[in-house]
């Protein structure tokens, strides 16, 4: 448009004005220069949000699996407007201030065994890069100089930071960033439903052969050269693969035996997610770091954490040791005073609790989708879900990258939000449908989902 060219009321709409000068995350922006319509949210409310033309939508996965406590929770924005007024910013760079110190007390004392030590960043990915730094740096003091590598496992996702990125187990997602950083190495994960022939009975001998790649990597690696392993406790990526009985556990005495750091990335699974402020809790297995961020403030403000256990910090109370890293944002006044109010709304709502106590109801539903012939499995736990798309049912047989490209990103995603429901389609692994509702969601948020859930899935069958 010329500058001498009167604006017309599309080139001044929200979506024109993003397609000119937004950049978004995670997107192809290719469709919305050839017509396709970009959504504008503007208000949340509850389980909802509603776009600029008000449609509403159920957000079948609080937004980013972080809007824990549901949208519009007006003490969260007044905690942030009054912790503004008092005291807008100020960073923890060898000077403190109170909000910061009362959500690491808070935090410690929710974390598990003598994880006591709080390490504030602006998001999950900056926590899981503060880890493995954490960790080469932990044996380095400690007398153990050559004790670098992390092992991941296969289609784990944490994060984008390039160290982060490194542990990440999803080739398409490093390939345009590498090289990346050395030191990485990968397992296998607890996928069941895509377990060896010969595994596929026994659920606990699978989990205990997955545990025991974990060992066997390290003795390839060399011990002496291995300083953590990182998992989800549930991994998101791929559909919400859960531990089997015996594996954390199996995991913590193999890193005890080798003297591996066990790192929980709960960066999806803390807060609620899975019935306890730390899914490792309630799974009864404790690490020696977990990094966190979304549900700590339910999405209100950027944060993130990296919980360590005590002897981790010890040899930094000596002489001039320094742990040379940190962030602007981490700790931040307005953030920490979110977490706070949003920790005091866990408290007073009995969250936890409240998951565990509805988390078979959301499972009953969702199992109603079995009949589906595309639906090959639902798995998960808590308020966090996935279903995976089959081509076959009875051999298990998947679906090309042609045809998951069709399917999920050509039809699903974009029927499911024309239906009203916000959730994830998943192709970092078999194609996979994701739903995770904030907490709060209910029967009728779970007759919601599963009702346009079998529509859409319904309808994609009889087009593939």
């Amino acid at each position: 448009m010329s500058s001498n060219e009167p604006a017309t009321s599309s080139e001044h709409s929200y979506a024109e004005r993003a397609r000119r000068h937004l950049w978004m995350h995670f997107t192809r922006h290719s469709p919305y220069y050839n017509g396709e319509e970009l959504p504008v949210i503007v208000k949340g409310d509850g389980c909802y949000f509603w776009d600029e033309h008000g449609r509403r939508y159920l957000d079948g996965i609080s937004s980013l699996f972080n809007v824990q406590v549901g949208h519009g929770r007006v003490e969260l924005a007044e905690a942030a407007a009054k912790q503004a007024q008092e005291l807008a910013f100020f960073p923890v760079w060898g000077i403190a201030h109170p909000r910061a110190i009362e959500l690491a007390e808070r935090v410690a004392s929710i974390a598990p065994g003598d994880l006591n030590r709080v390490f504030f960043t602006g998001s999950g990915g900056e926590a899981v890069e503060s880890a493995w730094k954490l960790a080469k740096q932990y044996y380095k003091l400690t007398g153990r100089p050559t004790k670098h590598k992390v092992i991941s496992r296969a289609v784990a996702y944490h994060g984008t930071p390039q160290g982060a990125l490194s542990l990440t187990g999803i080739p398409a997602a490093k390939i345009p960033f590498e090289p990346l950083v050395p030191g990485s190495i990968r397992v296998p994960n607890t996928n069941f439903y895509r377990a060896p022939e010969h595994l596929r009975t026994d659920l606990y001998a699978f989990g205990q052969w997955a545990a025991n790649r974990i060992a066997e990597a390290i003795e390839f690696e060399g011990p002496e050269s291995v300083a953590a392993v990182i998992l989800e406790p549930v991994q998101n990526s791929g559909g919400c693969f859960t531990p089997p009985p015996g594996y954390l556990e199996r995991v913590r005495e193999i890193c005890d035996e080798y003297d591996v750091l066990l790192i929980a990335d709960e960066t999806i699974t803390s807060f609620g997610r899975i019935g306890d402020y730390f899914a490792m809790s309630r799974f009864g297995v404790t690490p020696d770091i977990i990094t966190c961020a979304k549900g700590l403030t339910s999405g209100y403000s950027p944060l993130g954490a990296m919980i360590a256990d005590d002897r981790l910090f010890e040899p930094f109370k000596e002489g001039t040791n320094t742990f040379l890293h940190g962030f602007t944002w981490g700790g931040h006044p307005v953030s920490s005073a979110v977490a706070l109010a949003n920790l005091d709304i866990f408290e007073r709502e009995q969250l936890n609790a409240r998951v565990v106590e509805h988390e078979d109801l959301f499972l009953k539903s969702l199992e109603e989708l079995r009949d589906l012939p595309i639906v090959g499995d639902i798995r998960g736990t808590g308020y966090f879900y996935g279903i995976e798309l089959v081509k076959d049912k009875d051999t298990r047989e998947t679906f090309s990258d042609e045809e998951s490209e069709r399917l999920l990103r050509g039809f699903v995603s974009k029927a499911m939000f024309a239906n009203g429901l916000y959730c994830r389609s998943d192709d970092r692994g078999d194609p996979v449908v994701q739903v995770a509702p904030p907490l709060i969601a209910g029967q009728e948020q779970f007759d919601e989902m599963t009702q346009i859930l079998r529509s859409v899935l319904t309808e994609a069958w009889s087009i593939i």
